[in-house]
C-alpha cells in the first residue's frame, strides 16, 4: 500500500502553445493503493486542480498515470495522462485560447515530504 500523504512541487515547461502558463505547482497526493490516486495542485492555469487516477508500472522505472482532472477552462472535468521517470515527468497538453493547440508539458517533481 502506498503512503496517503505526500506534499510536492513541480516546476514545468509548456512546449507547443502560446499562453503564458503558471510553471510553479504545489501538491498534495495521496497514494491511496500502490495503483490508485488523489490529489490536488496548483494548475498551470493557475487554478486548483483536484484529481483522481491509477498508475500503471512501466519498464526502466517508469510510470503512466491516467485519470480524470477539474481546474482547467475547457470542460468541468477532463482526462490526464502523464508518464513519469525519476522526479521527471511529460504530458500532453492542449489550449483552447487564443488558438486551439496542442503541446506537451514537461517538469520535473521533488517530493518534499
Amino acid at each position: 500500500m502506498g503512503s496517503c500523504l505526500s506534499l510536492l512541487v513541480a516546476l514545468s515547461l509548456h512546449v507547443g502553445l502560446e499562453g503564458n502558463y503558471n510553471q510553479i505547482h504545489p501538491h498534495a497526493r495521496c497514494d491511496i493503493t500502490d495503483n490508485v490516486i488523489a490529489g490536488a495542485y496548483y494548475n498551470s492555469e493557475r487554478n486548483i486542480s483536484a484529481y483522481a487516477g491509477y498508475k500503471f508500472e512501466l519498464p526502466f522505472e517508469s510510470e503512466l498515470e491516467v485519470g480524470l482532472v477539474t481546474g482547467y477552462s475547457g470542460a468541468p472535468v477532463v482526462p490526464s495522462m502523464r508518464l513519469t521517470k525519476a522526479g521527471w515527468y511529460v504530458a500532453p497538453s492542449y489550449e483552447t485560447a487564443p488558438d486551439h493547440n496542442w503541446g506537451v508539458t514537461v517538469g520535473y517533481e521533488w517530493k518534499l515530504f
